[in-house]
């Protein structure tokens, strides 16, 4: 394991904090008098460490708030507890860090990187993560809600009992994802791509995901009650105990899909493609249920009404 050397920083001392950047490079570069970086406790709030290298440091407790941390190398850097609010952390390199604890609602990660991070019972509320890339992250019980994360790099995440109600995740790519009773409630992931994911006992209820790809994902147990999902391609997927019941899915794509136990009451398939008798006899349909025909439920096998028009 290397060493750690904490080092007393004062933070109305902009020369202190510069040694410390100084003796870190020389540490990173395997230099003579070079010591890793430990802020731990650190009162930085508002500091600018633009660009600044903390590539694997130790900021523990550190109070960063409102800090301008813009295209700063936080590759490998441990952030346990740190406070982070307000903070710009916009384009900065987050690869493979460690957040527990941390917090940082409010802040600034568009087109930042946090790939293979692990983030752990930290809070991103309200934050702006536009277009952020995290692929192989892995996400336990962390918080976006209302956080602003269109367009983000999301494939291959692992994502266990994480809050994303109400956050924007338009044009989101999240294929490969394994999601595990994830909050999505509310959210808007229209274009969303989680095709192949593992999404199981998800909260997707009143979602607005239109046009989302979630061919040959897995859905079983998921809630989609009353989401937006028409035009949604929902190809080859695994739907058991999938509830839509009262979810929009017109013009939606079935083909191939596994409806056993799926609960389509009170739900609008009006054109919808793809979807035999078969998948329908399997499926749970009422009276309130518009079947792709566009005629009302439940669906009677040959009566034709599995065909839209």
């Amino acid at each position: 394991m290397d060493p750690v050397n904490p080092l007393t920083i004062d933070p109305s001392r902009a020369a202190s904090l510069r040694e410390v950047l100084v003796a870190h490079l020389a540490w990173l570069e395997l230099r003579p008098g070079g010591i890793r970086a430990n802020l731990t406790d650190a009162s930085l709030n508002e500091v600018n460490l633009n660009r600044a290298n903390l590539h694997r440091a130790i900021l523990n407790g550190a109070g960063l708030t409102g800090a301008i941390l813009t295209g700063a190398d936080l590759g490998g850097a441990v952030l346990e507890g740190v406070d982070l609010r307000a903070a710009d952390l916009s384009h900065a390199d987050l690869t493979a860090a460690e957040l527990t604890n941390a917090n940082l609602c409010g802040c600034l990660l568009a087109e930042a990187c946090l790939a293979e991070s692990s983030l752990r019972m930290s809070s991103f509320n309200g934050g702006n993560l536009r277009e952020v890339r995290m692929p192989e992250a892995k996400l336990h019980e962390c918080d976006f809600t209302g956080a602003l994360l269109q367009s983000a790099g999301m494939h291959h995440i692992a994502a266990f009992e994480t809050n994303f109600s109400h956050a924007d995740l338009e044009n989101a790519l999240l294929y490969h994802a394994r999601l595990h009773r994830c909050r999505f409630t509310g959210a808007n992931a229209t274009g969303a791509n989680l095709g192949s994911a593992k999404v199981q006992y998800c909260n997707f209820r009143e979602a607005v995901l239109k046009g989302a790809k979630f061919s040959r994902a897995d859905l079983s147990g998921s809630d989609f009650c009353r989401a937006m999902m028409a035009g949604c391609d929902l190809r080859e997927t695994k739907l058991a105990a999938t509830d839509f019941s009262g979810a929009v899915l017109t013009g939606a794509l079935f083909t191939d899909a596994q409806t056993f136990t799926a609960d389509l009451r009170n739900a609008n398939l009006q054109g919808a493609r793809g979807l035999t008798a078969a998948q329908l006899l399997r499926a749970r349909t009422d009276d309130r249920t518009i079947l792709p025909s566009g005629k009302s439920g439940p669906f009677v096998k040959g009566v034709g009404s599995e065909r839209s028009y």
